[in-house]
């Protein structure tokens, strides 16, 4: 288990997507994170108190989680001498980031000597099957993308609250390294070879009754040449009943992919529900969650009414202005 609470290091973030494991902490479990510690050119802010290590430590912060989550999941050399010292200073490390702590040698040398956990969430628990395909009971609704980080997990943890508010029967079933460090729980998906990645997804989503919802994390985008693979293995190892388009409006281009375009919500609409009804013929896109943060509310709500009056679907942002107009059309599936 990693102890909580959390001191959420931020390093050298060029913004504030980049510390969406963080974010994700802050938003969905804040009795977790007692601060941030920011480095020298940090542009991420989660607005938490900036703590030194002593100041963390004084508060009752157990762990040190890397909440940054860069291109290739590597752990910056700038970040080390910060590491070690949160080492020798008693604390634990958390991270989510494909480059392993425990491989670092020079931090699993200092954790050996001071008695301290390396706590690598990206590593497979399980040795997962290769899919079969074979019908599961129970419901899953899985949240596509027009591009990484445009939402998707957002949407699934709110409609999760949402549901259990009504007394509906729903789980959050979570698939990377942010959503496991909020509910302790899932498979980091993009860490399990490719044979069994569908596979781990089945494992993830079993039987259940009739009536419950597996709200699977989304990952990734089928239109993003560098993660397209996770959100395929979602796909077909989910049997998604229902599926929601996710889209972040002010990008101009895929995010790292400067030379490709954000496909449209149709287009994101039609290669998603062609995939998925090759395992689940039934099923059905029944929403659109759009990520307005970097809106006004008057151009939020422009926009999302654009898109309902366009896409014949309910659409909202579901951290903004709550999940109910997914949830409804979820109960109608």
């Amino acid at each position: 288990m990693i102890e909580t609470p959390y001191l959420l290091f931020l390093g050298d973030a060029p913004d504030q997507l980049a510390a969406k494991v963080a974010q994700g902490i802050k938003d969905w479990r804040p009795d977790f994170a007692v601060g941030q510690l920011r480095l020298e050119g940090c542009k991420a802010d989660m607005g938490l108190p900036d703590l030194t290590l002593i100041e963390a430590k004084a508060l009752g912060a157990k762990t040190v989680v890397i909440g940054v989550a860069n291109r290739g999941g590597m752990i910056s050399h700038a970040w080390k001498k910060f590491l070690v010292e949160a080492l020798e200073d008693g604390f634990d490390l958390a991270s989510g980031l494909h480059n392993l702590l425990r491989d670092e040698e020079d931090l699993a040398a200092v954790a050996r000597t001071t008695g301290r956990t390396l706590h690598d969430v990206r590593i497979p628990s399980v040795n997962y099957p290769i899919a079969n395909g074979e019908k599961r009971r129970g419901k899953r609704v899985l949240p596509v993308g027009t591009d990484c980080s445009v939402g998707k997990m957002y949407t699934a943890l709110c409609m999760e609250k949402e549901m259990q508010t009504r007394g509906m029967k729903a789980s959050f079933r979570a698939t990377g390294q942010t959503g496991i460090l909020i509910t302790g729980d899932g498979v980091p998906l993009d860490a399990v070879i490719a044979d069994f990645m569908a596979g781990s997804i089945e494992y993830l989503t079993p039987d259940n009754e009739e009536d419950h919802w597996d709200l699977i994390e989304g990952q990734g985008s089928l239109f993003h040449i560098s993660y397209s693979g996770v959100t395929m293995a979602l796909i077909h190892g989910g049997q998604p009943d229902a599926l929601i388009l996710c889209h972040e409006p002010t990008r101009t281009h895929m995010r790292g992919l400067p030379g490709y375009a954000l496909p449209s919500l149709e287009a994101l609409r039609d290669l998603s529900l062609t995939l998925a009804r090759v395992v689940n013929p039934a099923c059905v896109v029944i929403g659109v969650s759009v990520n307005t943060q970097a809106m006004s509310d008057k151009d939020a709500r422009i926009y999302l009414a654009e898109v309902e009056a366009r896409m014949g679907l309910p659409a909202t942002d579901p951290f903004r202005y709550g999940a109910g107009k997914l949830v409804d059309a979820l109960d109608a599936v």
